[in-house]
Formats: C-alpha cells, structure tokens, sequence
C-alpha cells in the first residue's frame, strides 16, 4: 500500500450578510459551501463564526413554518417588551458607544443559540444532513451589517 503525504491547510473567508427585521434567518449554506470548493480542501472542517454578540450561527431546517416557529419561541425567551437592565442607558456606564442601541433582549437571546458552528467537509463537500442548512441568525433589530467568518481547516 502506498501512503501518499498530505498537507494540512487553512482557509479563511468573510461573508458579508445583509439583514434587516430581527429575528430573522439568513441561509448561508450555499455561500459556505462555495467557500468550501475555493478551499480546494477534500476532508476538513469548515468552522462558521459569528463576530457578533447579537447575532448567531446554527444549523436548522429551512422550512417557513419551522422558522417563524423559532423566531415566535426566540421572542418568548427573551420579549423584546421586557426589562432589560443592558438598555438603561442612564445607569450603564461600560460599552458604550454613541449610537447605541437598547439591544438587551437581543444578547439574551443569543445565550439559547450560539456563535459558531462546526461542519465536516467529506470528499469536499459539507457533510450536512437532508434538510440541514446554516443560518446567520439576526437577533438585533437595529443592524444590518453582519460579518461571517468561514475557516476550513484541513486537507
């Protein structure tokens, strides 16, 4: 049998996403999966970050009805109505910025979904599910910028 060398390599890509009305689900999928193909990597991992303390990355199904569900369940978590001691503004005296927002319901949010989200990449391709997809999840109704980091790393 004949061991061929192989190199280990990392890729590192940024994906810009438009959003809007929070919550919101942005399916990146297709865009990670192009980044993926860039790569040139067969087998790796393709790890999806947010760099976002209000915006989030996971792995779901993209069927309307299931994220309007989600969405519905995100505002019963933590509704955009409540108390929320980080929007105070004449008490908070740390982060602050002069175009800030009360976003408090947002980060909390937040805490039920997550920051990144690993991914196999199996002969090239994202080792996903049937119906899963990878969503940029929106949780701040006052952003629209978000930024995405995609590292595959492997060979």
């Amino acid at each position: 049998m004949k061991v061929s060398e192989a190199t280990f390599k990392t890729c590192v890509f940024t994906l810009k996403v438009k959003t809007g009305l929070a919550p919101s689900f942005h399916d990146i999928t297709d865009s990670v999966a192009e980044f993926v193909k860039q790569s040139e990597l067969r087998n790796a991992f393709a790890l999806v970050f947010s760099k976002h303390t209000t915006a989030a990355i996971t792995i779901q199904e993209n069927e309307p009805l299931l994220l309007m569900d989600m969405a519905s369940t995100l505002e019963r978590f933590a509704p955009s109505k409540a108390h929320y001691r980080h929007n105070d503004f004449a008490v908070r005296t740390v982060h602050m910025h002069e175009d800030e927002c009360p976003n408090g319901q947002s980060h909390c949010q937040h805490l039920v979904l997550g920051t990144s989200e690993t991914v196999p990449v199996i002969d090239g391709r994202l080792a996903l599910g049937e119906f899963q997809r990878i969503f940029m999840v929106e949780l701040d109704p006052d952003k629209s910028d978000r930024k995405v980091l995609v590292q595959i790393m492997g060979m």
